[in-house]
């Protein structure tokens, strides 16, 4: 294990700022997801920290060592790369055994690691086969097994479910957790699918436009959101927004009820015209208005709805989020 911390980092490309003075520490055996849109610099960020890009300024720590004059080898870290990268021609075994066989480590050993980082994964049945011949679920496991057998001190992963179909992706989330749990390494996860960010990690860092917008544990970002973009990029749906007396107020789509499902003393109260009913089994998403602006609601409960019909709704004052008019950053009551 090791932790990690990003003192000032930039990283330039000409005009374009993809890092701009970021300040972070991962902690030991933490795992920290980075999410964000495309360009956000979330994977720039991520190959400064491999080494596979280097910084305009700022310095790099591993495990209380600067790290940045260190060539990718010697940092102590391991990637995973979205498309796997695996070796067609090499059996499991070859792939996962591949790092040692470059370390000229002797074949017993070799034979003993690649073994031990197999059957961490589930996938020791495997090793005479070609990556062809494996799910694609197989094949993504092989890539962290191949990570992982130097011991590293660091995992980095690259959006490494993405091109998973959504039914593995879950399973693979799911058992990503709880392995990285047993191994206890210190992961730096980038993504820009909120649910395995909100899913896997320990801690959020949201990134928008080369900064970090917000940092914390998955229910303060959900909850909690510091600004306008995390409320809006965090979520399914988004938060809704109403201006009203010069600020912005937001609430999540759950939080928008029939009027009569919240005590009216404790609640700001919304005439809402509804447009359309999207009926989802578990639950219902009713889209609309208020005073003319699109909000949607997460129904969880078989109130009868009809389309066209207005009625009022309300959302408990404790649900309210309040944000500046002009730079969308959170006011605090």
């Amino acid at each position: 294990m090791a932790n990690v911390q990003l003192i000032g980092i930039k990283k330039h490309f000409g005009g374009v700022k993809a890092v701009d003075g970021i300040d972070l520490e991962i902690k030991d055996g933490e795992f920290l997801a980075l999410l964000g849109p495309s360009g956000s610099g979330k994977t720039t960020l991520m190959r400064l920290v491999a080494g596979l890009e280097e910084p305009t300024g700022g310095r790099i720590v591993i495990d209380g060592a600067d790290v940045n004059d260190l060539a990718p080898r010697e940092r102590g870290i391991a990637m995973v790369f979205q498309s796997y990268a695996l070796y067609p021609h090499k059996t499991v075994f070859g792939n996962i055994s591949f790092p040692l066989s470059v370390e000229k480590m002797p074949k017993a050993e070799m034979q003993k690691k690649a073994e031990w980082a197999a059957g961490l994964l589930g996938i020791g049945h495997l090793l005479d086969r070609m990556p062809s011949q494996i799910s694609g679920g197989e094949r993504q496991r092989v890539a962290i097994a191949r990570a992982l057998v130097r011991k590293p001190k660091v995992l980095l992963m690259d959006e490494p479910l993405s091109n998973l179909d959504a039914k593995v992706r879950h399973t693979a989330r799911e058992e990503l957790k709880l392995f990285q749990r047993e191994i206890n390494v210190t992961t730096i996860y980038v993504t820009h699918d909120q649910a395995e960010a909100m899913g896997l990690g320990d801690r959020i860092a949201v990134m928008h436009d080369g900064t970090i917008r917000q940092i914390g544990t998955p229910e303060a970002i959900y909850h909690d959101p510091a600004n306008t973009f995390v409320a809006g990029f965090v979520g399914i749906p988004p938060m809704n927004f109403l201006e009203r007396e010069g600020v912005v107020i937001g609430f999540r789509p759950e939080a928008l009820l029939p009027a009569e499902a919240v005590p009216a003393e404790e609640s700001m109260r919304l005439r809402f015209i509804v447009e359309r009913v999207e009926d989802l089994g578990s639950h219902r998403l009713v889209y609309g208005t208020i005073g003319g602006t699109k909000v949607i609601a997460n129904l969880f409960f078989r109130t009868p709805i009809a389309e066209g019909e207005e009625r009022d709704f309300a959302v408990s004052n404790r649900d309210l989020r309040r944000f500046d008019l002009r730079t969308g950053e959170r006011v605090r009551p």
